[in-house]
């Protein structure tokens, strides 16, 4: 496989200009105004499992628009508040069965997984959060549904997903509030991005490969999907791409980066053709804290590290939370 981007000497010093909206803070604040505003409490439930030596809980919680969404929460049996990862999902996947994600409560913390809505088909064993919500029409996918409003897409529903399970995990007794970190791979790590940017709660973040950055230059140099989904539509509706990247630019993960004060921990891979090295170095080199790192995986496609990374996740973690 050969590499896919820019060399990495030029990679570091990638600082692309990447259209922000002007009134992108204003946004995404009245957005998160409106969803908590229609809140109700957060529960827990046991899961059916034959987990015995971790807890294992049904979570469901108020996303965008008061809408409930599912998940799972996985901790050590331990007394007192326990620092937590929270982690969103990569593209298409859902939170699958009560069980499935077991390392992060084995290694200490309490591991909150988000279910994405409408996604958990494309692979995995499924999800359980549908998203109410229809579109215009749209390429096969979640890529271009509501692209020609900001407040129609679909994005600006996950997102405020995940930034109101922030809120729900501060609310959790066993959960130490002033201890949260927020990850994801791919999708899950440009969700990750959205969810540090708009959440003071927030403590550190962990995006592995992420995705959802730069689109202009995504959309124009993916070979596939996911971001091929927007370049077929726009391949039909030849007179839609300023209005679609406009919006787009109000979920651009370079422009969540710009926001991010807090301590940061990047992966790339250097021949990952889904998520090109570029955008997430663009993504990267746009933070604002001076306590960021990336791991470079020179030889992996969207792969990434996988759980050696995962290793290194919890070594850097442990020295910040």
């Amino acid at each position: 496989m050969p590499l896919t981007d820019l060399p990495l000497t030029e990679l570091r010093g990638l600082r692309p200009e990447v259209s922000e909206p002007a009134d992108f803070d204003g946004f995404w604040r009245d957005t998160l105004a409106g969803s908590r505003a229609r809140t109700t409490a957060a529960t827990l439930s046991p899961a059916a499992t034959p987990i015995d030596a971790l807890i294992v809980e049904d979570l469901t919680f108020s996303g965008f628009g008061g809408e409930r969404i599912r998940g799972w929460v996985t901790r050590p049996r331990r007394a007192g508040r326990l620092p937590v990862v929270i982690e969103y999902l990569g593209y298409g996947g859902g939170r699958g069965i009560p069980g499935e994600r077991l390392h992060w409560a084995a290694a200490g913390y309490v591991h909150v997984l988000m279910d994405t809505r409408g996604q958990g088909a494309g692979w995995g064993t499924g999800g359980a959060t549908p998203d109410p919500h229809g579109s215009d029409g749209a390429a096969p996918g979640f890529m271009t549904r509501g692209i020609l409003h900001p407040d129609d897409y679909y994005y600006r529903r996950v997102f405020t997903d995940a930034v109101l399970l922030v809120d729900a995990v501060q609310d959790i007794p066993f959960a130490d509030p002033a201890r949260i970190a927020v990850t994801g791979g791919s999708q899950g790590g440009g969700i990750s991005l959205a969810a540090a940017a708009l959440h003071p709660g927030v403590v550190a973040v962990m995006p592995d490969v992420p995705f959802l950055c730069d689109f202009r230059r995504s959309v124009a140099l993916t070979p596939g999907d996911p971001f091929g989904e927007i370049a077929r539509y726009l391949s039909v509706h030849r007179d839609r791409g300023d209005q679609a990247f406009r919006t787009l630019s109000y979920f651009d993960g370079v422009n969540f980066a710009r926001r991010i004060a807090r301590p940061a921990l990047f992966s790339v891979a250097l021949m990952d053709d889904v998520v090109l090295p570029s955008s997430v170095f663009a993504a990267y080199n746009h933070l604002l804290t001076e306590d960021a790192a990336i791991e470079v995986y020179e030889f992996n496609g969207h792969e990434g590290g996988g759980l050696a990374h995962w290793l290194r996740q919890t070594a850097w973690l442990a020295e910040r939370l």
